[in-house]
């Protein structure tokens, strides 16, 4: 049955009659209201500046109470119809997180002239004590209206904890990362470069053609006074240069500026003077989805464009190394096909029967492995039950594992635009991590690709040196 929603007209009302609503106060609530009315008051949304504060925790936005106020006349007393015409309100106690508010309107005068009628307004937390008190004047409605109750949609903030963790993880592991920034001729590689050196992450070292990254810099208005500056005639050669920054010590991490990802890469995987390991390069994205608490990792989107089985068991094993970095101790892999039973006719469901059989005898080790999955056997626990996989991995994955660059690519991308996913990414299996961003990154995210980056370059990648 349809749930409805009823008003009581002018001539329905008397004196002392009251309703009321209770809501719990979560931290997505404060989020909502802050993104709404852009109130970004750090009482409301910085725990660590709130805990120096006069009360010593993170508070409700005062008009959060004052709109549940304005719930119950608008939805219970009087209900739809009602014209709000003022509104008074005394803060008495702050709402903290997980207080539950009861707001309660009564009705204290009533004037037939203008339909107009007198509330007093009050809300309480759970321990009974008011939080808010106050008056309201509205215009009752004349007719009675009786509505279907309409559905709220269901709505997910997409924020920026998970990247700020990797950031916080990043700054307390030491100095910033010397890192060769190649070729940044464009305004977002240099504000990249910047950004990230301001947030304590990196120490950038310039290589390019010097005339084009100055001018890029004097073109955006960015100062790049006191940054080394390795000057190279192009692209090419500041992909070789920066690469001989790392094989003599001068730096410790390769971050991608304007030129193409084959480019660099070239340079990285070089026979001679390169930075090869024994182990296949991949890139990895780190990806936060709302609605999701721990981060979701996806490989590889950008790399190996129809890796082998074997390419697979590096792409995996690179995968691994990350998740530990970043505190996954036994990351589940889930190795993603389009159905989840083994099909001879699908070398993506081959590779991934094969691949959980080397993790069986020890050639892929530190995660739980299994597949064939399909995508939503591998997220979802209810479609894992529904299709009678049993799994640890099923509905629980913490990497993805594609069968090939096109289906890691549309997939990222699928989470980022229409998901609302903030991904930060990162090229292993050389002997530094290599940093990817993208012009339509956000500053959030591209701090944290950053953040990943220093990560890893800060432990053992498990690749062993050719």
């Amino acid at each position: 049955m349809t749930a409805m929603i009823e008003n009581r007209t002018f001539d329905e009302i008397a004196i002392g009659d009251s309703a009321s609503l209770s809501r719990t106060l979560t931290e997505q609530d404060i989020q909502l209201f802050a993104a709404v009315t852009g109130d970004v008051n750090p009482a409301h949304l910085d725990t660590e500046y709130a805990e120096g504060s006069l009360f010593h925790h993170v508070i409700a936005h005062g008009m959060w109470g004052g709109g549940l106020i304005s719930a119950v006349l608008g939805t219970e007393l009087p209900g739809p119809g009602t014209i709000y015409l003022r509104q008074s309100l005394e803060f008495v106690r702050p709402v903290a997180l997980g207080d539950t508010i009861t707001a309660t309107v009564t009705a204290t005068a009533r004037v037939a002239e203008h339909r107009h009628v007198t509330f007093a307004c009050v809300c309480t937390n759970q321990k009974g004590q008011d939080v808010i008190r106050g008056e309201a004047l509205v215009m009752a409605p004349a007719e009675k209206i009786c509505r279907p109750r309409i559905a709220l949609p269901d709505v997910r903030v997409a924020g920026h904890a998970a990247g700020e963790r990797l950031i916080a993880l990043a700054r307390e592991g030491g100095a910033p990362v010397v890192t060769a920034v190649v070729h940044p001729c464009s305004a977002i590689a240099i504000q990249s470069a910047l950004e990230a050196a301001e947030a304590g992450l990196i120490a950038p070292v310039l290589v390019g053609p010097e005339v084009k990254i100055r001018r890029a810099a004097a073109d955006a208005g960015l100062d790049i006074t006191g940054l080394p500056i390795e000057a190279v005639a192009h692209s090419h050669a500041a992909a070789e240069r920066a690469v001989e920054l790392v094989r003599s010590g001068a730096a410790t991490m390769l971050m991608k500026g304007s030129l193409h990802t084959d480019e660099l890469i070239s340079a990285v995987i070089a026979r001679d003077g390169g930075l090869r390991t024994g182990r296949r390069i991949s890139h990895v994205y780190v990806m936060q989805v709302p609605g999701r608490a721990a981060p979701l990792l996806i490989t590889d989107a950008a790399i190996n464009v129809e890796p082998t089985l074997e390419d697979k068991r590096d792409i995996i094993a690179n995968a691994i190394d990350l998740a530990h970095v970043i505190g996954i101790a036994e990351p589940k892999v889930a190795i993603l096909a389009a159905v989840e039973n083994v099909n001879p006719a699908m070398r993506s469901t081959l590779d991934a029967a094969a691949l959980c059989k080397m993790a069986d005898r020890g050639q892929i080790t530190g995660g739980v492995l299994d597949g064939p999955l399909a995508f939503d056997n591998a997220v979802s626990e209810s479609a894992a039950r529904e299709k009678g996989i049993v799994s640890p991995v099923a509905g629980r994955a913490d990497i993805l594992v594609v069968p090939n660059l096109e289906a890691g690519n549309m997939l990222a991308k699928q989470l980022t635009f229409l998901g609302g996913a903030e991904a930060a990414g990162v090229v292993l299996g050389a002997r530094v991590p290599i940093i990817l961003t993208s012009r339509a990154d956000s500053l959030p995210t591209r701090l944290a690709s950053c953040a990943v980056g220093v990560l890893m370059s800060r432990v053992a990648s498990g690749a062993v040196p050719e």
